[in-house]
Parts: C-alpha cells; sequence; structure tokens
C-alpha cells in the first residue's frame, strides 16, 4: 500500500456524492479541502468523527477549506446518515475502494488481534494547487477533526 506524503500530487477523482451527483477534486481547484476516509456510516467511531468534523466545520470554512468524506457505504446510507446527524458537508461512496487505493487508505489493519482488509481511517489535506500537505494514517477519530482544524492554521 503506497502512502502519500506531503507535496505529493493529489491523484484525482470523480465519485458520487450522497445525491449521486458526481463530485471531483478538480472541482476545488484554487482551494484547499480536507479530504478524509472513514471504514462505515452511522458506527461510533466513524459517528464521532463526522461530528467533529461537523460542529468544526463552520471554522473551516471560515478559512476556504471544504471538507469532505469517503466511505464505502452507497449514497442512500449517507443519506440517511447525513440526516440522522445534520452533517453538512458531502459524503461520497468508494464502493470498489478505488479512490481509497489510491491515497492509501485501503489496505492491511489489525482489529481485534485479527488481520483484515479495509478502510484505513485517513485524512489529507490538499492544497489549492492539489497537492497534499499534510497526510494522516491510522487515525483516532476522538479529536481528529480539531488536530486538521490547528494543522490548518484556522
Amino acid at each position: 500500500m503506497a502512502r502519500l506524503e506531503a507535496g505529493d500530487e493529489a491523484p484525482a477523482f470523480t465519485l458520487p456524492d450522497q445525491d449521486g451527483k458526481p463530485v471531483s477534486l478538480a472541482d476545488f481547484a484554487g482551494r484547499r479541502v480536507v479530504l478524509y476516509f472513514y471504514p462505515k456510516d452511522d458506527t461510533p467511531g466513524c459517528t464521532k468523527e463526522a461530528c467533529q468534523f461537523n460542529e468544526n466545520l463552520a471554522a473551516f470554512q471560515a478559512a476556504d477549506v471544504s471538507v469532505i468524506g469517503v466511505s464505502p457505504d452507497p449514497a442512500e446510507s449517507h443519506v440517511r446518515f447525513r440526516t440522522r446527524y445534520g452533517l453538512e458537508f458531502p459524503l461520497l461512496s468508494d464502493p470498489d475502494h478505488a479512490v481509497m487505493e489510491q491515497y492509501g487508505a485501503w489496505g492491511e489493519k489489525t482489529m481485534y488481534g485479527k488481520k483484515t482488509v479495509d478502510v484505513v481511517r485517513s485524512t489529507f489535506v490538499i492544497g489549492p494547487g492539489g497537492r497534499v500537505e499534510r497526510a494522516w494514517y491510522g487515525v483516532r477519530a476522538d479529536g481528529h477533526a480539531a488536530k486538521v482544524l490547528a494543522q490548518i492554521g484556522a
């Protein structure tokens, strides 16, 4: 699993959002983006992470930074998840994990003592020129949004 580092070109992608509308990294050209990959809608860690990004959304927006979440879940699941928790940023579906693989966010991990291949909770700050400014792998969900916010200087 190749991992991205600061200075690397962020892999281009187009994925459907919760409404089935295609969203591309190119749509955010000239802006900073926080792109985070998470395993599953409506699970404890993923819910905590999403809600904390949402709670900090005004600060991200004030810094002109967009937040995007990506999981393998289908659009219908994203709609329920966003509605249930009032999430105000887009959630994209990557069911075949092709984009996750490009970002090094899909691979082997140990969960409850067993090795599995799944989503590696990861976050990337992508700069206005399309380069990775910061990459985190194996993220702890609780408190992560605040760390990302601090990193971008907002």
